[in-house]
This record gives structure tokens, sequence and C-alpha cells, in this order.
């Protein structure tokens, strides 16, 4: 295994294809099928462009982690004027940790989550993140790394707003 910065449209591929193949896992019971079945993990040259350059703007924050010769994971942590409404001044947000399904058990996550949490800048003291309700698979990673949970909100997507829960990490 290896992590390491987010490197452009060849990771934006990759990166867009572990999300979709851990969405249609981790949410299965969670959101339409409808839903779950248009994250492509295999989408169009302009969808990967236009993911690429959005990571590439906050790449500082963006890592993948590969194992057996392709990227199986990413995590996404930003910090300042992008962040959720619920992340404040001195804190960070956690805004996406995934890894390829076949991959969950192996240290993948784990890792991403270390790096992510060493990039931070000093004056950050707490990371927050929102996961969907009843994504088992999130609550005990989180839970078992310290995250507590601190609240709950929602989230929009696909135009019908679906549960959340918020949890915190003390730096």
């Amino acid at each position: 295994m290896e992590i390491r910065r987010f490197e452009g449209e060849a990771d934006a591929r990759a990166v867009a294809r572990v999300n979709a193949l851990a969405w249609r896992e981790a949410y299965d019971d969670l959101l339409p099928d409808e839903l779950l079945a248009n994250r492509d993990p295999d989408p169009p040259d302009e969808r990967v462009r236009e993911f690429a350059d959005r990571l590439r703007d906050d790449r500082s924050g963006v890592f993948v982690a590969t194992a057996d010769g392709a990227v199986r994971g990413y995590c996404y942590v930003r910090w300042g004027e992008e962040t959720k409404s619920f992340v404040g001044e001195t804190e960070a947000g956690l805004k996406e940790l995934y890894v390829e399904p076949d991959y969950w058990g192996n240290g993948l996550g784990t890792a991403l989550l270390e790096r992510g949490l060493e990039r931070l800048p000093s004056h950050v003291d707490r990371v927050r993140l929102e996961t969907l309700e009843g994504n088992d698979v999130a609550h005990r990673f989180y839970d078992a790394r310290g995250f507590e949970r601190t609240g709950s909100a929602a989230f929009e997507i696909g135009g019908e707003l679906y549960p959340t829960a918020i949890y915190t990490l003390e730096l």
C-alpha cells in the first residue's frame, strides 16, 4: 500500500471509480437504486476532467491509496472558506473518504485518514464530517478512530433530503 497526493486526470478517473463502487455498496439500502446506478465507475472523459479540475484546486488535501497496482481509495480534507456550514474557522472538514469495497478492512481507510490529518494546518483543532444516517460501515469506522457523534443534519441527494450524522474528532 502507498498513500500519495492526488496527481490529476488519471487519479481522477480512479477516484471516480472508487467513489461509484463505494456508494453502490455502502448506500445500497439507503438510497434509491436508480440514483446508485447513475454513479458510473467508468464516467465519460468530460466528467473526469471536471472532477480532476475540482480536486486539483484542493490538491493539498486530497490523497489516494494504491494497492495491487491501482488506486483503491481516497481521502479529501478541506479547511478555510470552502467547508460545510457546521465546520468552524479553526476546524477542518473531512469531505470524502472512500475505499473500494473489496479493500474494506485492509487498513487503506485508516492510512488515508491518518495522512489527511497529518496534512492539516497547525491552527486546526478538530475535524468534522457528515455521513448518511444508516451507513453502518462509516459509523463503525469513525467510532473506532475516536470520532464522536456531535449532531445531525440532512443532505440533499438527487432532489431528496436524507438524514445525516455529524461526527467530530478533537485533535
